[in-house]
């Protein structure tokens, strides 16, 4: 089961933290990739690693908030590979303060990167699966979609990946006549380059194991199994999923 040899997934974000985890747990099943991001360079490094799995791989610099490159790299990967199976929506980045502090310029910025990325995506790459009658979207939201906090104040954050949530819904409904499912993960408290410095403070530690039920962060590869199983043949009748991987955060 969840074999995804002769599959292509588009993975955003590949180029570090989650998306870069998520893209080795889709090589490591043979699934052949396309990886996303704006920094060309980690992800030419990347697919030297993956290719090691005897899978092909192909790197595209794009912005994931701008149209035309979204569109160029959904022409590239197109041509590439003649078709598209998997699209995973991991890019995403935050300017954190508060609903009383943060500027118009802060709210925007991510809201585009966390949010309206997801729309411009699922349109572009969903256009290739409907083609074909095919497709598993996943979109990789956030605990704190579900839920607000108290700890750090991230106004923003929490409304975009609400709306990605809520978006998931919305698409997965609308898709669902072209046999493409769209499905959403919810991740807790992983290690990226954003999140590091907050996670390591002893203060968060602390806040950590009295908020997280497992007391402890996620660590590297415990998402992969959740949107692998969301990426396979074998989920074909599962979609507008909210599926949680937070230690038990958000059923507390």
């Amino acid at each position: 089961m969840f074999n995804l040899k002769g599959r292509v997934a588009v993975i955003t974000g590949a180029s570090s933290g989650l998306g870069k985890q998520m893209a080795k747990g889709f090589a490591e099943q043979g699934c052949d990739l396309v990886l996303i991001a704006r920094r060309i360079e980690r992800l030419e490094e990347l697919k030297k690693e993956l290719e090691e799995k005897n899978i092909k791989v192909l790197p595209i610099k794009c912005d994931v908030t701008n149209t035309d490159e979204i569109n160029s790299a959904a022409e590239l990967a197109e041509k590439e590979f003649g078709k598209v199976d998997i699209l995973v929506n991991c890019a995403g980045s935050s300017k954190d303060k508060g609903v009383l502090e943060m500027n118009d310029e802060e709210w925007d910025f991510t809201i585009a990167t966390d949010e309206t990325s997801v729309f411009k995506m699922t349109r572009a790459f969903g256009n290739i699966m409907k083609k074909n009658n095919y497709g598993r979207i996943i979109n990789i939201a956030s605990m704190y979609g579900l839920v607000g906090n108290d700890e750090i104040p991230t106004i923003a954050y929490h409304t975009s990946k609400g709306g990605v949530v809520n978006f998931t819904r919305a698409a997965a409904a609308e898709l669902a006549k072209y046999n493409i499912t769209v499905n959403c993960i919810c991740p807790g408290y992983f290690y990226t380059e954003l999140t590091t410095a907050v996670l390591d403070t002893e203060k968060f530690q602390e806040f950590a194991k009295s908020h997280v039920p497992m007391k402890r962060y996620g660590k590297e590869g415990e998402l992969n199994p959740g949107v692998l199983f969301l990426a396979s043949d074998e989920a074909s009748y599962v979609t507008g999923v909210i599926l949680p991987i937070d230690g038990g955060y958000t059923c507390v």
